[in-house]
């Protein structure tokens, strides 16, 4: 006898299959987004590690961003392309707290005598709001639509107190253990839209929901790379949701009145005897 009973159980039970992948893609998508950011937080601590090669203090006070995109392959053969994929947090103001981190790709080719690959460690730092606006919208070009520089490093750099920082964004690599400056003239630097929609489990999340505070709570691994780069920025960590506004304090919640006791003081009875 028909019994749509289990016709529904049916269909619910191949429907169930059919999702299981999509939420194991998932669930695996954030895993791995978590990964980068992992990654990003050990190369900012490996670098600050470095006295002699490290990004330079004076820099470093005057960023409105800084990128880091760690393992960026270049293979090259005459012809040679560069691609890695980092995180960007970015602030208002030089002493506000960093918002959470949006992800990012960097895409560049290159072209003349050359042969092998490599894999380097790239931190950009971003001394205006330009560039920042510009990535935000999208994507931007270095050296076409924001001036990039290798940038100094070391404790020279970190003397220079009076050095002009006329490029909008300085370009630093760590490869084999060395660190310093890089060329970057011609990469690309674009939003990864799918990147930020695994982290934040919102499909369509912008770039603009997550700087201005708008998006869902970021893991803890954010968490942990923002305050190791509040370490290096001298800056403070921010614990509220919303990275880039300060949530006004809500009203003081005054503790109810302690009981009055008893101005008779408690009462006894004596048990009863024993028969």
């Amino acid at each position: 006898m028909f019994n749509p009973r289990k016709v529904v159980s049916a269909s619910l039970f191949f429907a169930a299959l059919g999702a299981a992948p999509v939420f194991a893609t998932l669930a695996h998508a954030g895993a791995r987004e978590e990964g980068r950011l992992l990654t990003a937080t050990e190369v900012l601590e490996e670098v600050e590690a470095m006295p002699d090669q490290r990004l330079p203090d004076t820099l470093l006070s005057r960023a409105y961003g800084i990128a880091v995109i760690p393992d960026v392959t270049k293979v090259a053969f005459i012809f040679g392309g560069r691609h890695g994929n980092g995180v960007l947090v970015v602030r208002d103001k030089l002493t506000s707290p960093w918002s959470n981190p949006v992800f990012i790709s960097l895409t560049g080719g290159s072209w003349g005598f050359q042969a092998g690959a490599q894999s380097s460690d790239i931190i950009l730092v971003f001394t205006t709001k330009t560039g920042i606006e510009g990535i935000a919208g999208g994507k931007i070009t270095l050296g076409a639509d924001a001036s990039v520089a290798t940038g100094p490093v070391g404790r020279q750099g970190s003397a220079a107190t009076d050095m002009n920082f006329n490029a909008e964004i300085y370009s630093y690599a760590r490869t084999r253990g060395l660190f310093g400056g890089i060329a970057l003239d011609g990469s690309v630097i674009a939003i990864d839209r799918s990147a930020n929609s695994a982290l934040y489990g919102k499909s369509g999340v912008t770039a603009t929901d997550i700087i201005s505070g708008q998006a869902p709570a970021a893991p803890g691994t954010a968490q942990r790379f923002l305050e190791r780069l509040a370490q290096a920025t001298r800056t403070s960590v921010r614990v509220s949701p919303a990275p880039q506004a300060d949530v006004p304090a809500g009203p003081t919640v005054q503790a109810p009145p302690a009981a009055t006791p008893n101005a008779e003081g408690p009462r006894t009875y004596p048990l009863e005897e024993q028969k």
